[in-house]
């Protein structure tokens, strides 16, 4: 059972948790992304999945005159982010984590943003909407200066539909994310976090997300993501196999879920280039 947070917020650690493989290219603009944030009380945990560039040592050179970050090798490849995450939340010293991939960007104001929304709502977990990019030369992060923004609850079954919380834009209670870690089984590669997710909103309700795009996603031809069939077909066999907190299963609704799925990527990837 969950209990709503209430505390001073001025106290809580947020534990940023950047999984890297190979990201030499992009790991330092996703960590002074994190470093930047106007929201100081954080932490950024960088997990390492073997890589077998420089990565690690861009990390290290960083992290010896960076007090706040942290550096943590995996002992073998995992060869998913979903073990690099999940060892990040063991390792992870605040209440709440944050989770950002290496080829990724937040907004200054982001985390800000969220642990303000998350205290006035109460809820377990805050997302954001978020921006494609390809060129970081053409990224701008306006500074925010509204005092209200608008936002939306995400259900379970709006989940079921569509993965409408961008993994990198989620703030999580620590002790929510230990309880439902990302599945590290291979054959979810690339859709862990629609099934972790799945699991967290059936279990702890309604989350809140903001409709400003404070993450820019990163969109290039070595992502996991990119193959968008394979990622249907995975989408399709997670909701086939899914089982409700009762124990069962969701039956033939399945497809409609899928099919929608499968019409919302298409109209927020094309039409709207945002989720």
């Amino acid at each position: 059972m969950y209990i709503m947070c209430t505390e001073n917020f001025n106290h809580v650690t947020v534990s940023v948790i950047i999984p890297c493989f190979n990201s030499a290219a992009f790991i330092l603009s996703a960590i002074r992304s994190a470093l930047n944030q106007t929201y100081k009380s954080i932490e950024v945990l960088v997990i390492d999945d073997c890589s077998t560039d420089n990565t690690t040592a861009i990390v290290d050179a960083l992290a010896a005159s960076t007090p706040h970050l942290r550096l943590i090798k995996s002992q073998e490849n995992s060869g998913t982010p979903a073990r690099p995450r999940n060892l990040g939340v063991q390792h992870a010293m605040g209440e709440w984590v944050a989770f950002l991939d290496a080829d990724d960007l937040w907004h200054p104001q982001k985390l800000e943003m969220q642990m303000e929304l998350l205290r006035e709502s109460g809820r377990l977990m805050c997302s954001t909407a978020m921006l494609d990019f390809t060129d970081e030369r053409q990224v701008k992060f306006p500074p925010i200066t509204q005092s209200l923004f608008p936002s939306t609850m995400i259900y379970f079954k709006a989940q079921l539909m569509k993965y409408m919380t961008p993994t990198s834009s989620i703030v999580l209670r620590r002790d929510v994310a230990l309880k439902h870690p990302f599945p590290e089984d291979r054959k979810y590669r690339g859709r862990e976090d629609f099934l972790c997710m799945l699991k967290v909103h059936e279990n702890i309700g309604p989350t809140i997300k903001l409709q400003q795009p404070l993450l820019q996603y990163r969109q290039h031809d070595v992502q996991i993501s990119s193959n968008k069939f394979e990622m249907l077909k995975k989408q399709l066999a997670i909701l086939r196999e899914y089982r409700l907190k009762n124990g069962e299963k969701l039956g033939l609704i399945v497809y409609y879920y899928a099919l929608g799925h499968l019409v919302l990527s298409v109209y927020y990837r094309l039409v709207r280039n945002r989720l």
